[in-house]
C-alpha cells in the first residue's frame, strides 16, 4: 500500500492542480457559481479516486511483491497476473533470470574445469616428487646438496598439499567428516611432517597435551591447519634455536589448541589484518617466501568446521595462535 501511494502521489498533486486550473479558468471568466465550480472539482475527485481504486486491486499482488523480500530467484519471477504491467515485468524478469542461470552455470562449470585440472595437476606433480624423493634417500645424508635437495622437495610437497586442501574449500561439506580426535596425535602428526622443516631452521618443537583431551571435528583438516600454523612459527622463528611450543588445555567451556612462538612477531598495525588473503604486511618485506596465505586458509577451515582462531603477538617477542573447539562440560 505504502508503494502504491508513493507511486501515485504525484499524479494525484496533478490531478488536483488540473482540477483547479480548469475551474480558475471558468472563475475568471465570469462564470462564478462556487457551488457548481465545487460540485464539479468533487466530481472529478471522485472519478479519480474510483480509477486508483480499481488501478489498486487489479495490481494489488504487483505491489505487494515488489515490497516483500526475495527468498529465492524463483519467487523473484513470479507474479501471476493478467495486467500488462505486470505480465511484461514478469516477462523482463523471466528473461533475466534465464540469462544471469545460463551465466550461473557456466561460471560453476569453468570453476569446475578448474577444480579437476588443479587436482590433477597437483597429483601429477607427486610423482615426480616422490621419485626425486626417493633418489636423494639413497644418497649419503652428510653430502650438503643432496639435503638441500631433500628439504626442497618437502617444502615442494607442502605447497602442493596447501594447493590442494584449498582447491577443496568450495565442496568443503563433501570432504567434512566430524569425529572424535586426540589433539596430542594430531599435533605428533603435524610436527613430525615438519620435522626437517624444524631441523632446516634451527627451531624445536615442543609438545604439552595431554593424551584425554578429545575434541569433535576432523583429523585430516585440523592437521592441515596445524601445519600451516606451525610452518609460520618456524618461518618466522628462523635461526632463532628458540623452540615452537604447542599446547592443548581445557578452557571455560573449550578446549585450546595453542601454537606459540618466539620469533619476529607481528607489528600492532598488522594485528588486525593478518587473517586478510594475500596480506603480508610489515613482515613480508623481509622474507620473500611470504604468500599472506596462511593465516587466511587456517581461519577459513576452521570457520567451516565451527571452531575459532584468535591471535596474539608482540613484534619482535612472538606470537601465539589459540584454535577454540566448544564443548561442554556436562
Amino acid at each position: 500500500m505504502k508503494l502504491f501511494v508513493r507511486e501515485h502521489l504525484a499524479l494525484t498533486c496533478w490531478i488536483m492542480v488540473m482540477l483547479l486550473t480548469v475551474v480558475a479558468v471558468f472563475w475568471y471568466d465570469g462564470y462564478d457559481h462556487w457551488r457548481t465550480a465545487l460540485y464539479a472539482v468533487g466530481l472529478g475527485f471522485f472519478w479519480y479516486v474510483g480509477y486508483l481504486v480499481y488501478r489498486y486491486l487489479s495490481h494489488r499482488a504487483f505491489y505487494a511483491r515488489m515490497t516483500r523480500p526475495v527468498n529465492s530467484l524463483d519467487e523473484l519471477v513470479a507474479l501471476h497476473e493478467s495486467v500488462p504491467l505486470s505480465v511484461a515485468l514478469e516477462k523482463l524478469l523471466d528473461s533475466q533470470y534465464g540469462q544471469y542461470h545460463a551465466h550461473l552455470n557456466r561460471l560453476e562449470q569453468k570453476q569446475q574445469e578448474y577444480l579437476t585440472f588443479m587436482n590433477q595437476w597437483v597429483h601429477q606433480m607427486k610423482t615426480p616428487l616422490s621419485v626425486i624423493e626417493l633418489t636423494v634417500e639413497e644418497q649419503d645424508d652428510d653430502d650438503a646438496r643432496f639435503r638441500s635437495i631433500q628439504e626442497e622437495a618437502d617444502q615442494m610437497r607442502r605447497g602442493l598439499e596447501t594447493v590442494l586442501y584449498v582447491a577443496r574449500l568450495d565442496t568443503f561439506e563433501q570432504d567434512f567428516s566430524v569425529e572424535p580426535v586426540v589433539l596430542r596425535t594430531v599435533g605428533e602428526e603435524a610436527i613430525h611432517e615438519l620435522k626437517r622443516f624444524f631441523i632446516r631452521n634451527h627451531v624445536y618443537p615442543e609438545i604439552r597435551m595431554d593424551a584425554s583431551l578429545v575434541v569433535q571435528s576432523d583429523a585430516k583438516w585440523l592437521r592441515f591447519v596445524l601445519v600451516q600454523l606451525l610452518a609460520n612459527s618456524i618461518k618466522y622463528s628462523a635461526g632463532s634455536r628458540q623452540k615452537v611450543h604447542l599446547r592443548a588445555y581445557a578452557a571455560d567451556r573449550s578446549i585450546v589448541l595453542e601454537v606459540q612462538d618466539y620469533g619476529i612477531g607481528i607489528p600492532k598495525s598488522d594485528l588486525n589484518r593478518v587473517f586478510r588473503p594475500f596480506f603480508t604486511g610489515e613482515n613480508g618485506r623481509h622474507f620473500k617466501e611470504s604468500t599472506g596465505m596462511g593465516l587466511y586458509i587456517a581461519k577459513e577451515v576452521l570457520t567451516r568446521m565451527n571452531h575459532q582462531i584468535e591471535l596474539e603477538s608482540v613484534y619482535r617477542e612472538g606470537t601465539t595462535v589459540r584454535i577454540l573447539f566448544s564443548y561442554d562440560k556436562g
